[in-house]
């Protein structure tokens, strides 16, 4: 197949619009920018702040700013956005970016939805350490969250692979039984006149990596970083330990995990991929720094040509497994906290975007 025949996902996150719950844990107006703007550089030549720059600090309960986004991924090659979707037993955080869009014929990129399952807490991580808003399963649930799900499945612009839509669930190793859920869903799904349901599982952290036809599911993607896969890691040198401790400098790579993404593209270009449906994924960056005062993953050295390298690398390398089994994707489109973005920054401007457009021979 040529590249033409691919279809280029971007992870997209709705976070940049002031909620109520946001207003209650992190104070009155709080959006992703404030994490963002506040970051500073932790050692010499730490890439912090990471501004945006040509879509600017944007409200995404704005119409402009969403078809801003969108006309900026069709120009670039990206085919749609996998939206991350909140749901807590009935309770929607952070809907309004995707209702809207519903409800705008104009916004027509393609999209899909994953389901980002995991607890909110406060150290941004998912686990149980101070939980703002707890993630809870139940058989009622499964059935009261597809049709949830239906809003955006009957919306012609949603992605599906031979009539069936394609769900896609951030840790399926949360669930008390991720299979029962998977047929209570596929069940549905035909009652709701589909031909099926496409359940992708998110290669996640500490998830074992099995077949995904296991458990229900169709395929698995290959979540990036991959931090089941143990990195080199940096530490400081005598002449930084001693200018710290003295006072000169005031580093703090002791306090911070840093790796190099050089290692990261290298292991993951190298790795053997399984004999299941699984699709690739490449990340532009990775630094969380912006969420967090000490402890945060940092993967030095990224640039955007070593990116597209990487992209370029993945894309000769995948073989879709159909016509509509396709799917490269790219983390992320917006993760600006987690310093992953394909959108312009004031250092690289549009260049990972022109390198996706370029492994994608746009």
């Amino acid at each position: 197949m040529t590249k033409s025949t691919l279809r280029a996902i971007a992870f997209h996150l709705p976070q940049f619009h002031p909620i109520p719950e946001n207003n209650e844990f992190w104070g009155e107006g709080f959006t992703e920018w404030i994490n963002v703007t506040q970051a500073k550089p932790r050692f010499k030549k730490h890439y912090q702040p990471q501004l945006p720059d040509d879509l600017g600090f944007y409200d995404l309960r704005l119409e402009e700013s969403r078809l801003a986004q969108e006309e900026y991924a069709k120009i670039y090659g990206l085919t749609g956005f996998c939206y991350y979707h909140y749901w807590f037993q009935g309770k929607k955080v952070l809907n309004q970016p995707l209702d809207r869009k519903l409800g705008n014929k104009k916004e027509d990129l393609p999209f899909m939805i994953c389901w980002a399952n995991e607890n909110w807490t406060r150290n941004w991580d998912g686990q149980n350490n101070q939980v703002l808003l707890e993630q809870k399963y139940s058989k009622e649930d499964d059935i009261n969250h597809f049709e949830e799900f239906l809003r955006f499945f009957k919306d012609n612009r949603y992605i599906n692979i031979d009539g069936k839509p394609v769900l896609m669930i951030y840790r399926t190793a949360l669930f008390p039984d991720i299979a029962v859920t998977a047929s209570i869903w596929r069940d549905l799904a035909l009652k709701n006149g589909f031909s099926g349901l496409y359940l992708i599982a998110v290669k996640g952290i500490n998830d074992v990596q099995v077949n995904p036809t296991s458990y229900g599911f169709d395929a698995i993607v290959d979540f990036q970083p991959d931090f089941s896969i143990k990195y080199k890691q940096r530490k400081p040198t005598l002449l930084e330990k001693l200018v710290t401790k003295i006072g000169l400098n005031q580093s703090k790579l002791g306090e911070n995990k840093i790796y190099d993404y050089n290692e990261l593209v290298s292991k993951c270009v190298n790795a053997k991929w399984p004999d299941y449906k699984f699709y690739p994924c490449v990340t532009p960056s990775w630094d969380n720094s912006a969420r967090r005062k000490s402890g945060a993953i940092i993967f030095e050295n990224a640039t955007p040509e070593k990116y597209g390298k990487w992209l370029t690398s993945v894309i000769n390398r995948f073989n879709p497994y159909s016509k509509e089994e396709n799917f490269i994707f790219i983390n992320a489109w917006n993760e600006w906290a987690e310093g992953n973005h394909l959108e312009p920054c004031r250092k690289w401007g549009r260049k990972y975007l022109e390198e996706t457009a370029i492994a994608l021979d746009i």
